[in-house]
């Protein structure tokens, strides 16, 4: 049962709502829609298809989750959003249900925060903990591990896979993988440094900073090539689990096509 349903509101009758969630004026909630406990959607939100919203999250205006792919070879079969636990969806972002091309389903995960206007396009899967800044779009099939952060007006590549705890630039356009651990920005973006503020706020050990910081060193900077990065960083010492992460992250990518490790095994578009 809902804990407070607008009067403006129009609720489909098969819409499953589970108690304590508030819903404001004038929002649209579809018959294949579900609401978690304690989950509040400001006014003139919609929930188009099937979407699937856990607890706790908030949602602001004109926000639009569950619209058809914009993927002009959509059959129109039901498939799904998804979204976790406690996250917050900021004004007029949308997040589009999945196309056919993957398991049919877009994912949110938990504790994320979608600033204003930003996009999550077909197929994408976001992890936990998330930050998009403003105006920032995810094309189709994009996935974004844990922690990731994007500042404004950010453009990602369909099929673009980003790392865990990077931090990509204001105004980059990301076209291809961003490595995990590290700061990109850039027409197109590259990795500028490791991503040092992020890491130190997540409680990195100073051991594993330095030896992320060895890496990128090695790799962009003094561009030894990754097999021979791995040899003087294992005799350095400096192969933690997380430097082993960011290295592997790296064979995938350039074992991929057009700097995306997924692309190898893409369908046609």
């Amino acid at each position: 049962m809902a804990g407070s349903i607008a009067e403006s509101a129009w609720i489909d009758p098969k819409a499953q709502i589970d108690r304590d969630v508030e819903i404001g004026p004038f929002c649209v909630v579809g018959p294949d829609a579900k609401i978690g406990a304690g989950t509040r959607l400001e006014n003139n939100v919609t929930l188009m298809g099937h979407v699937t919203l856990g607890c706790d999250n908030h949602v602001y205006p004109c926000a639009v989750l569950g619209g058809e792919p914009q993927d002009i070879s959509y059959g129109g079969t039901d498939t799904k959003v998804i979204v976790g636990d406690r996250n917050v969806i900021r004004e007029g972002v949308t997040i589009n249900r999945a196309s056919e091309k993957e398991d049919g389903v877009t994912r949110v995960g938990d504790d994320n925060f979608l600033m204003g206007y930003s996009h999550v396009a077909h197929d994408c899967q976001l992890g936990n903990h998330i930050t998009i800044a403003n105006n920032t779009l995810l094309g189709g099939h994009v996935h974004v591990h844990d922690y990731a952060s994007f500042s404004g007006a950010v453009a990602v590549h369909h099929f673009a896979t980003i790392g865990g705890y990077s931090f990509i630039g204001g105004l980059s356009a990301v076209r291809h993988d961003v490595p995990p651990y590290m700061l990109v920005e850039g027409f197109p973006a590259k990795p500028r440094c490791i991503n040092v503020v992020g890491l130190k706020r997540n409680g990195m050990p100073d051991d594993v900073i330095r030896g992320l910081a060895e890496a990128h060193r090695l790799l962009y900077r003094a561009k030894v090539g990754l097999d021979n990065a791995w040899e003087l960083l294992r005799a350095g010492g400096h192969l933690v689990p997380q430097v082993n992460h960011l290295l592997s992250f790296v064979q995938e990518q350039h074992d991929g096509s057009h700097g995306r490790g997924r692309e190898r095994g893409r369908r046609a578009a």
